[in-house]
C-alpha cells in the first residue's frame, strides 16, 4: 500500500548467528549484484554411515564444492573421504561466486575438528587448485562492510589485502588453503 521501501540493512537478515560460537559457521562478505552482503556459512560433517559418502549443497553449486572437498584433500590435513558433507547459506541465497571457497574451506575444517571459530571473524576468497588462496573483485568494499557491522578480524587472499591498515581491523593476509588454517585455528 505505501510502495517500496529500502532494505538498509541486508546483511542483517542473513546473519541469524546466536551469541555463542559454534563449530561450522563462519561468516563471509559476498557480493551479490552491487552491494556487498554479509552472509553467515554453515557446514556440517558427519562420519558416514553408507559406501559413499554424501555431498548436500544449499546456496553453492555442488560441484564447486566437490572440486573444494578435493582441493582440501590434496593440499590440507583436511580428509572428508570418508565423511558426510552438509554446506548451507543461511537465508536460502544462492551465491555463484568464488569467494565463497575459503569461508567454506574454514567452516568445514571447523565442522571436522569440532572447534568453533571466532565469531567476529570473516573471510572470502577463490580457492585455486593447487591450494593457492586467490583474489576476488572488491576487496576492500567486502574489508569496509565486514568493518561496518563490527566484524574485527578477517581472513583474505594476500592480493586483496588494503596497502593502509584499516583501523580496529586486523587482517590475516594468505597465500594458500595451509596459511588460512593456521590463522583460523591457531596454535
Amino acid at each position: 500500500g505505501s510502495g517500496l521501501r529500502e532494505v538498509r540493512n541486508p546483511s542483517a537478515i542473513f546473519l541469524a548467528r546466536g551469541s555463542e560460537p559454534v563449530p561450522g559457521s563462519l561468516v563471509m562478505v559476498a557480493r551479490d549484484g552491487g552491494r556487498p552482503l554479509l552472509i553467515e556459512v554453515q557446514a556440517l560433517v558427519d562420519r558416514t554411515r553408507f559406501s559413499a559418502p554424501r555431498r548436500v549443497a544449499q546456496g553453492v553449486d555442488s560441484n564447486r564444492l566437490a572440486m573444494l572437498l578435493a582441493v582440501m584433500s590434496r593440499h590440507s590435513a583436511v580428509q572428508l573421504a570418508e565423511y558426510d558433507v552438509y554446506v548451507n547459506l543461511v537465508g536460502g541465497l544462492q551465491i555463484g561466486e568464488t569467494a565463497t571457497d575459503l569461508p567454506l574451506a574454514l567452516a568445514l575444517a571447523s565442522s571436522l575438528r569440532g572447534v568453533a571459530l571466532d565469531v567476529r571473524m570473516v573471510a572470502f576468497g577463490e580457492l585455486g587448485l593447487t591450494g593457492e588462496v586467490r583474489p576476488v573483485p572488491h576487496g576492500e568494499d567486502r574489508l569496509r562492510e565486514l568493518h561496518k557491522h563490527g566484524y574485527n578480524r578477517a581472513i583474505v587472499p594476500r592480493a586483496n589485502a588494503p596497502r593502509a591498515a584499516a583501523d580496529g581491523l586486523r587482517l590475516h593476509p594468505v597465500a594458500t588453503l595451509a596459511e588460512a588454517l593456521e590463522a583460523a585455528f591457531p596454535g
